[in-house]
């Protein structure tokens, strides 16, 4: 081949080799075309409606309560003094013991009242004989007189020494009753049942009759007082709902009362309000309550700090939104957000009373059934959809301690500051 023929053999080869490539890198122009319009026509799919926790509300029975500070009172305290005077002979009582009505706690010597005693009861009869003598001079000058025998002056002076001989004796019978009754008060006896404190005198001290300091005291322990400042206003609400009877009586017009230990313990006994003071201390508005419990084993004792719930009201029908499913709006109002029957985020406007453990008391804005969302809050707003799940919460106070706050309450206590401390 001459190199002619070689060089245009050549530039053949190259012009059929650019027309492929060039064919090759139209095609697959196209094909990136193609692919890129396939993936444009396909349109994204949404992606799915966030999950938020949600309790269906239901009514409920509740118990609105009030809790209030109070100390414990004895329910009567005696004070034994001693009514003669004497030597301490004997103690007759163990201190810190249970004693009876009439059980004798000290021996006062009686040697010297028991012989006032015999010397009164000799002097009556004394008087007792010179009234029969002067009965037998008025017999006979009476007699004597109707026969004229004796004057009239005789006669009457007979009758004047018979009532003085009659006035002797009732004065005799008057000194011996008088000297039975200091026999008896050497032995001091205890004023009423309950248990005895530490004795302030031991055997040989002397004491006399309306001494200041007493030998003792006896304090009845069972039932056992408590006193409770309560506000004005809470105290017409609970006589309100005793008339209207949406509240538990204990008895006639009496509220019943709970008692909760300085460590929030349940005393286990019931109390009942039993007298309420007429006047209202000026400085706090209130007023003293005096409740009444039984203390058969003797754990509350006089002075001790406690605290009461006294029943308010009970609602048979009561809405409770756990907290965590309401919040404030700027204006401090409540707000929460449900979930209706298509599935689309709601807003209400509530209007709640106080807090009950956990939740609030909704006076206005949720009705029975009503889905309130609890979790999930943050990712959601008005109209949205989402997809409702059942929350893992109680659906009811499992705490009876108030949280906090003037207006919250435990089955509904409010808490108040402690006057008596």
């Amino acid at each position: 081949m001459s190199a002619i023929q070689f060089k245009e053999s050549f530039m053949e080869r190259t012009r059929t080799s650019g027309i492929l490539l060039m064919l090759a890198a139209v095609l697959l122009l196209l094909a990136a075309c193609d692919d890129g319009a396939n993936q444009s026509s396909a349109a994204p799919a949404p992606p799915p409606p966030p999950e938020v926790g949600i309790v269906e509300l239901q009514p409920r029975r509740v118990t609105l309560s009030m809790e209030l500070p109070g100390r414990t009172a004895a329910y009567r305290i005696a004070e034994v003094r001693p009514q003669v005077t004497g030597i301490l002979q004997e103690r007759l009582f163990k201190q810190g013991a249970q004693v009876n009505t009439g059980d004798v706690l000290y021996q006062i010597d009686p040697n010297r009242y028991r012989a006032a005693y015999q010397r009164a009861e000799a002097e009556l009869e004394s008087a007792q004989a010179e009234l029969r003598q002067a009965q037998r001079v008025w017999a006979r000058d009476s007699k004597l007189f109707e026969k004229n025998a004796v004057s009239e002056r005789q006669r009457d002076e007979a009758l004047s020494a018979l009532d003085g001989a009659r006035a002797n004796v009732s004065r005799s019978e008057a000194m011996v009753e008088t000297a039975r009754i200091e026999l008896e008060y050497t032995e001091v006896k205890a004023p009423i049942t309950g248990r005895t404190g530490p004795t302030l005198y031991t055997v040989g001290a002397l004491v006399t009759a309306n001494q200041a300091q007493p030998l003792a005291r006896v304090v009845q322990l069972d039932p056992i007082y408590v006193d409770i400042q309560l506000p004005v206003e809470k105290l017409r609400r609970i006589r309100d709902a005793l008339k209207g009877g949406r509240l538990a009586k204990a008895g006639p017009d009496q509220a019943e009362v709970v008692l909760l230990r300085e460590d929030g313990a349940v005393y286990p006994h019931r109390g009942r309000v039993d007298v309420t003071d007429v006047t209202v201390n000026q400085s706090t508005s209130s007023v003293t309550v005096r409740g009444v419990f039984p203390n058969p084993d003797e754990d509350l004792l006089p002075g001790m700090y406690v605290r009461v719930q006294l029943s308010e009201e009970v609602r048979e029908d009561a809405i409770l939104a756990p907290q965590q499913g309401v919040s404030r709006n700027p204006q401090g109002e409540a707000t929460a957000l449900l979930v209706n029957a298509e599935g689309e985020v709601v807003k209400r406007q509530l209007e709640t009373a106080r807090a009950i453990g956990g939740f609030w008391l909704v006076e206005k804005g949720l009705e029975p059934g009503d889905r309130l969302i609890v979790s999930g809050l943050q990712k959601i707003r008005p109209g949205a959809k989402v997809k409702p799940v059942t929350a893992d919460i109680p659906l009811h106070p499992t705490s009876n301690r108030q949280t906090g706050g003037t207006d919250s309450s435990t089955t509904g206590s409010s808490k108040e500051e402690d006057p008596v401390r």
